[in-house]
């Protein structure tokens, strides 16, 4: 049973979440808060393992709750909602090492399946908006750090293949399709290319793979 808050100022919002959600039998869908200081109550006393969490509230927005949750020991995956497919602070939330994020109009089913993909440990980055957040986060066309190129140098060919279908957004299963892999394998890779490249998210490890100038 995986344990779940809502953190969205909207009730409207929290209503059509805890329809989507509230029906499955595996999520529990335990609290919800209205901005950022109440979550960060809530969360404490109810120690979630997922938390769909709103960028934009008053009081303190979602950005600053993540940043302080996840300086906690064991803290929740957190999953980004937004309005936005390539707001600013969704980019700065996944840096700060946020599992993903979904846009508020994703239909129902996908929405059900990114929640229960987080709470396995997988983060998600929408394949349908990956390209416009990496662009977003860092231009297009030369480099953007030196280091980049040599940072990716530190990946075997093999690792460099994955990495490239990570930043194009592919989930574990496409990666494995195309590279004829199996799924046990992309994760193993994956691992392995977090710890070399100093990453610890998928949109991380994006970034290097755009900076280093292989997309």
């Amino acid at each position: 049973m995986t344990r779940l808050v809502i953190v969205d100022d909207d009730p409207m919002v929290r209503t059509g979440l805890r329809l989507i959600l509230g029906g499955e039998p595996d999520l529990d869908l335990v609290g919800e808060a209205g901005d950022g200081r109440q979550a960060m109550g809530v969360i404490r006393d109810l120690r979630p393992d997922v938390v769909l969490m709103d960028i934009r509230m008053p009081n303190q927005d979602g950005l600053t709750t993540t940043e302080l949750l996840l300086a906690q020991p064991d803290p929740p995956r957190i999953l980004v909602l937004t309005t936005f497919d390539a707001d600013d602070m969704v980019l700065r939330a996944l840096r700060l090492g946020a599992d993903g994020f979904l846009l508020k109009d994703t239909p129902p089913p996908k929405m059900i399946e990114a929640v229960r993909t987080v709470a396995r440990g997988e983060p998600v980055l929408s394949p349908s908006i990956a390209r416009q957040v990496i662009a977003a986060a860092t231009g297009a066309g030369e480099p953007q750090r030196p280091e980049a190129p040599r940072e990716l140098a530190r990946l075997t060919d093999r690792e460099r293949e994955v990495a490239i279908e990570v930043a194009r957004g592919k989930s574990n299963a496409e990666i494995a399709g195309h590279l004829h892999m199996s799924v046990a394998t992309v994760k193993a890779n994956i691992t392995r290319i977090f710890a070399k490249l100093g990453s610890d998210s998928r949109v991380q490890v994006a970034m290097k793979v755009r900076d280093a100038g292989l997309l």
